[in-house]
């Protein structure tokens, strides 16, 4: 690959080199506890923009879950289920705020729809999922909501109902809209509680409108709702709503649950005598936009202030899909524990439902690609399905014999965290070639996904919907194994660079007293009570794609002609060599003849 201008700005090496050897800053017991560093959130993030902000009219959701156990990409079928069929919901013990597994009704009829599943937070069953895209073009993102503390001092041992997890993929399967959602978990919650571990919130949009759900802490079945138009921009780090209606039950933009402003007043946390508003955020989270961390316009990380970021995205004018993309793979939070990407791209005028788009990164889109699968796709390739990397147990346990040939598959997932490992390890020198790569590829399926969904329409409307989702799912696949490969190519030159450059680099650990072990055989895990906003695996060098630069490559386009020739490169797709194999052969061959025929000589 040839060396590229860094894309983030006239950075030198040795300035970015100082910000990924400054020293990790610890707290001195000794200091004041609200001076000292606390750390970072390790949580969520979602971008919604509405339809009348963006390039084309179409709602734009982007974001992404914050897991470091494994993910894996799924489209879960449209099912019928039997009278009196049930789901389990909640936690157990095991969950920091211990529960209790309990049965709700399933009905009769889920939706299709498509999501990122993972298999680890403590407590909670997996497979769990954040939301994704449904059949009728709903997308779903959950987002981190902390309640205040002493909701969550109230929640009761052994609590019950759906948890976070529970209430996304309920809404994938039941929702035809935004608002219908809502509408669906508050009245899930008004009937069954809910199962925290803290506070959540929930990011829902369709094409015409979002919405902001808030589910709070403490087993009192207090839910908060907000709608956002076509007009707003929203950025939940975390999920808030601010300034909401006493009388919400006749606000068509808010809903909430029976008890919200009479569980306020009773505990003493809002006096309608005082004349203020009923300002959720103040009453039921905690200090806007949220803790722990830092993160006022003026900290030391304004990246994540929720207000800052919903500027920058006024700033672009018209939100593109690409700049949305960019958003959610931005280094300044894609890293080593953003679990996926997705971006959903909500459009009214769709030539047919089945066209729906939610485009994913397998991981951390930072160094991974988004492909685009439409609701009419049936099937993902098994290198984007499950793998033991990283899944919660695999370590103390065998394989199943059932999962052998799924398990075999080259992962997806392992293969763009190699390529982030090697990449994010020097940035300065590298990030700007797998950016531009990647950009590139994701323009050369931009470039052909109109003209595949018009022959998947053209076949909708001619009443062949099989020939339809085979089109769409044979194109999605397809681009999907050419981003692997890519990622593979990326992954040999970066490494192969690195080793021609600097070699691999050791770990500065030093192992304890008495141990024998080398440093490269100690746990490799992230170190409890790392506070420092980049202690994590990440490629940011110091200002993410901010300061302007976002704004100046607002809408554009990677270059297509930019991608390396990978494809020439991977065994799969290259001819079998049968000249050079014909003439080996037969040299082969021949010296082979002449060593039988020298050797009878010797004999005789």
């Amino acid at each position: 690959m040839s060396r590229l201008r860094h894309r983030f700005g006239a950075l030198g090496s040795a300035m970015a080199m100082a910000v990924l050897a400054a020293p990790i800053a610890v707290a001195d017991p000794a200091t004041p506890p609200q001076q000292q560093v606390r750390p970072m959130p390790d949580k969520s993030i979602a971008f919604y923009v509405g339809k009348n902000r963006t390039e084309n009219g179409a709602t734009l959701l982007g974001g992404f879950g914050h897991e470091p156990s494994s993910h894996w990409l799924e489209i879960v079928p449209r099912q019928q289920h039997e009278p009196g069929s049930t789901i389990t919901v909640g936690a157990t013990e095991e969950a920091d705020l211990p529960g209790r597994l309990t049965q709700i009704p399933q009905v009769p009829e889920t939706a299709k729809y498509i999501t990122s599943n993972y298999s680890e937070f403590a407590g909670f069953p997996a497979p769990l999922t954040n939301g994704g895209l449904n059949e009728y073009q709903v997308a779903a993102r959950d987002v981190w909501s902390d309640s205040r503390p002493e909701l969550v001092e109230m929640t009761p041992p052994g609590q019950t109902g759906p948890n976070y997890s529970d209430l996304s993929r309920i809404a994938m399967e039941r929702a035809h809209t935004a608002r219908e959602a809502v509408q669906i978990l508050g009245d899930l919650i008004d009937r069954h509680g809910y199962t925290t571990y803290g506070g959540n919130s929930h990011l829902f949009a369709d094409a015409n409108e979002g919405w902001v759900f808030i589910e709070f802490a403490g087993g009192k079945g207090l839910w908060a709702a907000e709608r956002l138009g076509p007009d707003d921009v929203r950025v939940s780090y975390p999920g808030y709503i601010g300034d909401f209606p006493v009388d919400h039950r006749n606000d068509p933009d808010h809903m909430g649950s029976p008890n919200l402003v009479d569980f306020a007043v009773q505990q003493g946390w809002w006096n309608p005598a005082d004349g203020r508003p009923f300002n959720v955020q103040q009453v039921y989270g905690t200090p806007f936009p949220g803790h722990p961390g830092k993160s006022t316009p003026d900290d030391e990380a304004p990246w994540r202030h929720p207000p800052t970021l919903e500027e920058e995205l006024r700033r672009l004018g018209e939100v593109s899909l690409v700049d949305m993309q960019r958003m959610v793979c931005d280094p300044r939070w894609s890293d080593d524990r953003s679990g996926y990407g997705q971006v959903a791209e909500l459009k009214a005028d769709l030539a047919h439902p089945e066209l729906a788009t939610l485009w994913v990164a397998n991981t951390a889109a930072i160094t991974a690609p988004y492909i685009p699968f439409h609701i009419g796709a049936e099937t993902v390739p098994p290198e984007y399905g499950q793998h033991r990397y990283l899944t919660s147990g695999a370590a103390a346990n065998y394989l199943s014999p059932e999962y052998a040939a799924q398990e075999a598959t080259r992962s997806a997932t392992y293969e763009s965290k190699r390529l982030m490992y090697y990449t994010c390890d020097r940035p300065e020198v590298f990030l700007a070639d797998v950016t531009k790569a990647f950009e590139g590829f994701e323009a050369q399926m931009l470039g052909e996904i109109g003209g595949v969904e018009q022959q998947a329409a053209e076949a909708y409307r001619a009443g062949d919907a099989p020939r339809a989702r085979a089109l769409l799912t044979d194109w999605s696949n397809k681009w999907a194994m050419d981003g692997l490969d890519l990622t593979e190519y990326l992954v040999a030159d970066v490494e192969g660079r690195t080793k021609e450059q600097f070699g691999i680099r050791k770990p500065a650990v030093e192992p304890p007293p008495g141990v024998t072990a080398r440093a490269e055989s100690l746990d490799m895990s992230l170190p409890e009570g790392s506070i420092s906003a980049r202690d994590r695996v990440n490629c940011d060098l110091g200002n993410g794609w901010a300061d302007g630069t976002t704004v100046d490559r607002k809408g554009q386009v990677g270059d297509p002609n930019a991608v390396p020739d990978f494809r020439a490169a991977t065994r799969t797709d290259r001819p079998f060599p049968w000249l050079p194999v014909t003439i080996a052969a037969v040299v082969g061959l021949a010296l082979g003849a002449a060593a039988m025929f020298f050797a009878r000589r010797r004999t005789t």
